[in-house]
């Protein structure tokens, strides 16, 4: 194990963390808030990851598939921490509550333990969205950019070990430059939607704070009652928009840019939206005949409340658990299916869908047809073996982790609702659930070990499980 490799990297992650907390310092200064704290806590993080660079500046990064990991998996502990400090500093909460929310934030879970956001300062509410929009595209894609410039050959192997999907569709010569246009990008839909949100009466505060937790399909607000608060069509609508574009495949939005659409003709983000579309007019339909609330009402709540579940944001509009049985089945489907692979959005992702029941029906022609040779295609594409083998492998790994928290929260003692939608709200990278977790509640009343154990199991679903199981292998640690 190449320790002072992973030793590098740790640190040039820590003090690019650190020089964007100065946001939340500038946003403290600009509301005449006491920063005092928050730079000396800037001060101390900076200095003493750049006293461990500094002891590793001649040492050439070198990493491989197994340091990557490794490294992967630390730097989300690092993130934690360093996350943390400064809720605990500010506000009235234990140390493993603040690893909790910034776990939620970096992970864009949007789980969160304040029961009055409105109260926090505003430096705090910025920290919190910029966790999220950090996290959104990936901590370590910037990662990937630093460690490119200083090994090239090392940025490869880590983005892989953290990016999400199938695989990693290299669209440029240099890993470098595809983190780039990733980053281009998201600042663009960031912007597009925030001054949208800005146009529609939101102050620039909440404009730029919504649209980071939007495009990193995050969900945390500044207000006790998300984007309930606000009764603007246009907000709503804009937000839901932008949630949809940021669950989609983010090199299809690369290829746009450089005029080429086709990113849009495949058949994951035709399914995606297709979903999307039969989902939301249902819903739409129960929720206007359960409520006796206009039909234009119904449609907004509705079209919002399954873009955000599905694209893990977890914004609300209103409490969709008082919807009754038949509107929370609806969007229960809609927590499991999550957004595109390459996307901001957590989930199991649509493409691993398009992939299993191809595979289901395959089989069933096989069984019709045993001397037929029977393959699976996506977007005409023959896919491997080893493809289909990862994707049932991991669909297996997703139930298994979300039985076992669901577990671990019933014998907590908690009603079987709030543990099952919990787990796969919390595994998942969705936010809320039902029942004691749902839209109009928080995750404060659990201890403060179970917000560590559910802390791993964010970090566990944002890792997409293979890169934090593979940790407990003996192969993994196998002559090292």
């Amino acid at each position: 194990m190449n320790f002072k490799s992973i030793a590098k990297l740790i640190s040039t992650i820590g003090m690019t963390l650190g020089g964007f907390f100065l946001l939340d310092v500038v946003v403290g200064l600009i509301y005449g808030e006491n920063v005092t704290r928050f730079l000396i806590f800037i001060g101390i993080f900076f200095l003493v990851n750049l006293f461990v660079w500094l002891g590793l500046k001649n040492h050439q990064v070198d990493l491989k598939i197994k340091d990557s990991i490794l490294s992967v998996n630390l730097i989300w502990i690092l993130l934690g921490i360093g996350g943390a400090i400064p809720l605990y500093l500010y506000t009235n909460i234990s140390f493993a509550s603040g690893f909790f929310e910034a776990i939620s934030g970096f992970t864009t879970t949007g789980a969160t333990v304040y029961k009055d956001i409105e109260s926090l300062p505003h430096m705090i509410l910025f920290h919190r969205s910029l966790m999220h929009w950090l996290g959104g595209m990936g901590i370590i894609v910037l990662g990937v950019g630093l460690l490119s410039m200083i090994n090239p050959t090392g940025g490869l192997s880590l983005f892989k070990a953290e990016s999400t999907g199938i695989s990693l569709e290299k669209l440029t010569p240099k890993i470098k430059d595809t983190a780039l246009s990733l980053w281009i990008v998201y600042f663009s839909l960031t912007m597009f939607d925030m001054l949208f949100l800005k146009m529609f009466g939101m102050s620039w505060f909440d404009a730029i704070n919504h649209a980071f937790s939007t495009i990193s399909t995050g969900g945390f607000s500044t207000k006790n009652a998300s984007l309930g608060y606000y009764s603007n069509d246009g907000i709503i609508w804009t937000t839901t928009l932008f949630m949809m574009l940021s669950g989609v495949n983010f090199l299809a939005h690369i290829k746009l840019f450089r005029g080429d659409g086709s990113g849009y003709k495949s058949e994951e983000v035709k399914w995606y939206f297709a979903v999307f579309l039969v989902l939301s007019v249902f819903l739409s339909l129960v929720h206007y005949y359960d409520s006796g609330i206009s039909l234009g009402s119904s449609i907004r709540n509705s079209f919002f409340t399954v873009s955000s579940v599905m694209t893990t944001t977890g914004f609300a509009t209103t409490d969709y658990a008082l919807w009754g049985h038949f509107a929370i089945g609806i969007i229960f489907i809609a927590m499991l299916i999550g957004g595109n692979a390459g996307s901001t959005a957590g989930g199991v992702k649509v493409i691993r869908y398009v992939i299993i029941f191809k595979t289901i029906f395959s089989e069933f022609k096989r069984i019709l047809h045993p001397n037929n040779i029977i393959t699976v295609f996506v977007d005409g594409v023959k896919l491997k073996d080893k493809v289909l083998m990862a994707t049932f492998a991991f669909l297996f790994l997703y139930i298994m982790t979300t039985v076992g928290l669901s577990i671990f929260i019933y014998a907590k003692g908690y009603d079987t609702m709030t543990a099952i939608s919990g787990a796969l709200a919390i595994v998942g990278n969705i936010g809320p659930g039902f029942n004691r977790v749902d839209p109009s509640c928080n995750f404060s009343f659990f201890s403060d070990f179970d917000k560590i154990v559910l802390s791993f199991g964010m970090i566990v679903g944002r890792l997409e499980f293979f890169t934090f199981f593979i940790l407990f292998s003996r192969e993994f640690w196998k002559k090292f």
